[in-house]
């Protein structure tokens, strides 16, 4: 069936791992109805790489003029397209995956799905990924990284201040928790790095 969907994609597609197609197969058949998925399986930094790849290529064939695909075979490369993104919604942790996720919700103007992933955001997430997101070119990324962090306790963000890279993330964020939260906590804190700078 992949191989309907032109060369590039079944390029992508031969060079995922076995377990890796595996796992698209499984995802597919429990979208179909069929077989619940098998939770008994490894999913790794690889698999995020590959995955990120095959949705990538499925959503640029499926942006093409359709020359060559009938209606049918257009409607089964998107379904594909998004049990691909299904999977990577449920298990990337990733910020280039998840910010692919966000452009491609934004694209087809499904709320919903930033709303599903902004609330991943900071359940799965370490805070230093969600930094890097923070400091994304595309405005949408960076809004919900940024509302993610100000959620985090101020112990979090306290850590991320030793960090060269991060340290600025993480004082906008406290300040956007007396802003908008009130924290009093937050707002001493900020006195303190004030005073620390002064010095």
């Amino acid at each position: 069936m992949i191989e309907d969907f032109g060369g590039r994609i079944a390029t992508v597609w031969s060079e995922l791992r076995p377990a890796t197609r595996g796992l698209v197969e499984r995802a597919l058949q429990a979208a179909t109805g069929g077989a619940a998925p098998n939770r008994n399986f490894q999913y790794d930094a690889r698999a995020d790489l590959e995955l990120s790849r095959f949705l990538a290529a499925l959503d640029d064939r499926a942006s093409e003029k359709k020359d060559g695909l009938d209606a049918e075979q257009v409607t089964r490369l998107r379904s594909v397209a998004d049990t691909c993104a299904a999977v990577l919604q449920d298990k990337t942790e990733s910020a280039e995956v998840f910010a692919q996720l966000v452009r491609r919700a934004e694209q087809q103007r499904d709320y919903k799905r930033i709303d599903i992933l902004a609330d991943a955001l900071g359940l799965r997430f370490p805070p230093s990924e969600i930094c890097e997101l923070a400091r994304s070119e595309d405005v949408i990324v960076r809004e919900l990284a940024n509302e993610a962090l100000a959620r985090f306790p101020i112990s979090v963000l306290a850590s991320l201040l030793s960090d060269p890279v991060d340290s600025e993330i993480a004082r906008g964020s406290l300040r956007r928790q007396v802003v908008e939260y009130g924290s009093e906590e937050a707002r001493q804190l900020l006195l303190v790095l004030d005073q620390v700078d002064e010095l």
